[in-house]
């Protein structure tokens, strides 16, 4: 009771900061006028992402994760992981190596044809993807050709090229409203446009180059010799070490057509137009699944186990807390597919920059397990006991890059609200993907036994989960800290859990970030509490 008096006015004080009205007026990423510079400061800020090599001016499209960035990421991978692998009876792990032979770029094409477009402003120097590259034809209001516009790929492209097209009229000294044709990109120009489609970068008509094309693989070379022996590569992707690892699995644990067999790991790819942070970089980190199935001639039988994989990770962006309103199916026409693939469907994220695909799901047939076995001599075949039959199986590819997953996650749980009249900026992070699951605070640190009662609670919840301990500034002041990062609950010792005749005797409270309610809660549910609602 002497403990209860002492702090009487200190926690009266802190009760002012604890006890907030709720939120109000709150804005997710769909209402507030946020933009990429919005998240990338941010990220700066809170430790999520920062450029690489900063201190000598940075290094095009590469990135460091700080403290919560890399805390969020692995709790992605780690997501991702156990729902698509150990949680599945039908899906199996590997860890394939970032450098292999060179043959086998070769027999998977990409050394002769992993490229992309690329184009080059002969006046600003700079270099652009044709593919990202848009132009379209102007008219004036009596039909009659006035020029072209061109832009780079992004939001709202519409209207930038319409507002691109008043302006080219304006300087033409022509009155009325412009008519835009349809945009096409730089790779559908007619070689005789080349000389009339102005550069993005400049303006100027005929200063872009034909498209010509970039291979996109990092070349290396292994061991002491440097010649066209020792060449290799980064991987640009990780799908073909788990096509040349097929018969590992097979012959080394008890897999049976169908299943699966998934990678998390980094590849490398030598961007043209690195660009929108994260979203496209130079090395970035994929979690692949090839999913083999029995080869089949009846459409509705293969086209089932594809849609059932797009909407199994659909459903599984959601559960991670990835706002469904953001999220969209797009499925490929049959004339933009590849050639050896049967379907391809995108699930697609509403980024600030634009909608922008967030993974893959794609059916690629039996393409590359038969060219690495022509390639190799070795067969591919699987010996279906049931059937009584060889055959090579098919591939079903869910692929999504662990960063675009990242951003997507970022975007989404972005928002903005109104506390006790205080605007406020929040992450809404699930609490299975949090970086910070929970933080302990001391109401006030000038009293050696709360101090003491909240440090033995957090160093409970560390044996479990990356926590947070914070005693500077008051509860109100905290919290905002703890909003920004992401953090979903905020437990906080106070006089009432150390005060034996106190009907809160042993009971810490517990604040929800998103609706800012508190409870008590006793301390021996804590840890229990706080796991549950990370699962």
């Amino acid at each position: 009771r002497r403990l209860v008096r002492r702090g009487a006015a200190t926690e009266a004080a802190a009760a002012t900061d604890a006890a907030p009205s709720g939120p109000s007026g709150l804005k997710t990423i769909l209402d507030a006028k946020v933009d990429m510079n919005d998240i990338v400061s941010l990220c700066k800020r809170r430790g999520f992402v920062y450029p690489s090599s900063e201190i000598y001016s940075g290094f095009a499209g590469f990135f460091d994760y700080g403290p919560l960035g890399v805390e969020l990421r692995n709790n992605i991978k780690k997501a991702w992981w156990a729902d698509m692998v150990q949680r599945r009876d039908d899906v199996v792990g590997l860890d394939s190596s970032i450098i292999a032979s060179p043959k086998i770029w070769e027999a998977s094409g990409h050394l002769a044809g992993f490229s992309d477009p690329m184009v080059d402003c002969r006046e600003s120097k700079q270099r652009f993807r044709a593919d990202q590259l848009f132009y379209a034809k102007v008219s004036d209001a009596a039909g009659t050709h006035v020029g072209y516009v061109s832009l780079l790929e992004g939001a709202d492209m519409e209207a930038v090229a319409r507002k691109a097209a008043k302006s080219l009229l304006k300087k033409a000294g022509v009155g009325g409203e412009p008519t835009v044709s349809a945009l096409k990109d730089y790779t559908e120009a007619d070689p005789s446009e080349f000389d009339l489609i102005p550069s993005p970068a400049t303006g100027v008509p005929g200063s872009l180059t034909p498209p010509r094309d970039f291979n996109l693989m990092f070349q290396t070379s292994v061991g002491a010799m440097t010649d066209a022996s020792s060449v290799a590569y980064l991987r640009p992707e990780t799908a073909q070490g788990i096509f040349t690892n097929f018969k590992n699995v097979v012959s080394s644990s008890r897999v049976k057509v169908p299943f699966g067999i998934a990678q998390i790991g980094k590849a490398f790819r030598n961007e043209i137009t690195p660009r929108n942070f994260i979203f496209r970089s130079r090395e970035f980190e994929q979690m692949e699944i090839e999913y083999f199935i029995r080869p089949t001639d009846v459409e509705s039988e293969w086209r089932d186990i594809h849609a059932g994989w797009v909407e199994t990770r659909l459903q599984w962006h959601i559960g991670i807390g990835i706002n469904p309103e953001l999220l969209s199916i797009e499925h490929h026409k049959d004339d933009k597919l590849a050639h050896y693939a049967r379907a391809c469907s995108d699930i697609m994220f509403k980024f600030p920059f634009g909608v922008s695909e967030l993974e893959g799901c794609a059916h690629r047939g039996a393409y590359d397990l038969t060219q690495h076995a022509d390639a190799s001599g070795k067969s591919m075949e699987y010996a279906d006991e049931e059937l009584k039959i060889k055959y090579v199986p098919h591939v079903i590819e869910p692929s999504v890059g662990v960063d675009r997953c990242f951003l997507a996650v970022l975007c989404s749980a972005y928002a903005e609200d109104v506390v006790n009249g205080e605007a406020r900026t929040l992450l809404r992070f699930h609490p299975r993907v949090a970086p910070i699951k929970a933080a302990v605070f001391p109401l006030v640190k000038n009293n050696q036994q709360i101090m003491d009662k909240a440090t033995e609670l957090y160093k409970k919840l560390q044996r479990r989960h990356n926590v947070a301990f914070d005693a500077a500034g008051n509860i109100g002041r905290r919290y905002r800290r703890m909003d920004e990062a992401g953090t979903p609950f905020c437990i906080t010792v106070d006089f009432d859990t150390l005060d034996e005749a106190s009907p809160h005797f042993n009971t810490v409270t517990l604040r929800e970030r998103d609706s800012t309610e508190q409870r008590r809660i006793s301390v021996d549910e804590v840890v229990g509490f706080v796991t549950d609602a990370c699962e």
